[in-house]
């Protein structure tokens, strides 16, 4: 339980002290270990959201994680590949750019630009069935991680919306998630983070 005596006293950021980082620490690192139940818990949010789509979001993203790890993929490759569109939710028209943010201090720069630009990469499906312009990905041509996005999209995104795929469970997965939000690779915050690792 939280109580005043715990907590910091500054009232204006400006005014704080070491202190009160001290005691804010206390509660951020454990709060910053535990990032791992927040995702999926979050990402339970999908179950159910068809938004049209033969299977809901949840699932499709289970697929898309299971193609992955079948295929041989590492730990945080499978990661990226389940979260890939867990800001569905919250973001209707940016959704790779939630994923992204969510990823990024925990993934290799490669992954990062992979779930980032998923979107524009997996519009050549379908853009031009809603007026845009499906080679709107060839602006990245050249781009170092071009082709690893275009197979992210081709072997896992793409065809994870079969109802009949013998996809894995949320479970089997939960370990790989809790494991890659443990310790930031790349972070502001990185240093207090490896002080307690």
């Amino acid at each position: 339980m939280d109580n005043h005596e715990d907590r910091a006293n500054f009232h204006d950021m400006s005014q704080s002290t070491q202190e009160d980082w001290q005691i804010i620490m206390r509660h951020n690192i454990p709060f910053s270990q535990n990032g791992g139940q927040r995702i999926l818990d979050h990402l339970r949010l999908l179950d159910g959201d068809f938004g049209g789509f033969a299977v809901d979001r949840l699932t499709h993203s289970l697929q898309t994680a299971t193609r992955a790890h079948r295929d041989g993929r590492d730990e945080d490759y499978v990661v990226m590949a389940l979260l890939h569109d867990i800001g569905d939710t919250l973001g209707a028209t940016n959704h790779p750019d939630i994923a992204a943010a969510i990823l990024k201090p925990f993934v290799s720069e490669k992954l990062h630009w992979i779930v980032q630009n998923h979107g524009i990469f997996q519009g050549h499906n379908f853009f031009h069935h809603l007026g845009l312009d499906r080679d709107m990905r060839e602006k990245f041509r050249g781009h170092e991680w071009f082709a690893d996005t275009e197979e992210f999209i081709d072997k896992y995104d793409c065809p994870a919306f079969d109802p009949e795929y013998d996809t894995l469970p949320l479970e089997f997965f939960e370990p790989m998630v809790t494991k890659l939000f443990r310790h930031p690779i790349n972070s502001i915050y990185k240093r207090e983070a490896e002080a307690v690792a």
